[in-house]
């Protein structure tokens, strides 16, 4: 396509379809899950030794 100044655009149609499309994060890695599922049970393991504990 031309402009109104002689200048040429890059825009596609393609572009366009893929600016509309929703963007979403990749899935977490192995290791970053089992720490994040490490770090779950190890505030678990706290709230129930300190239930006991405490009672």
């Amino acid at each position: 396509m031309k402009g109104g100044d002689g200048t040429t655009e890059d825009r596609s149609p393609q572009s366009d379809a893929a600016e509309d499309e929703p963007r979403y994060e990749p899935a977490p890695s192995l290791g970053r899950l089992m720490l994040g599922l490490l770090v779950f049970v190890l505030a678990a393991l706290v709230v129930v030794l300190g239930g006991v504990y405490f009672s």
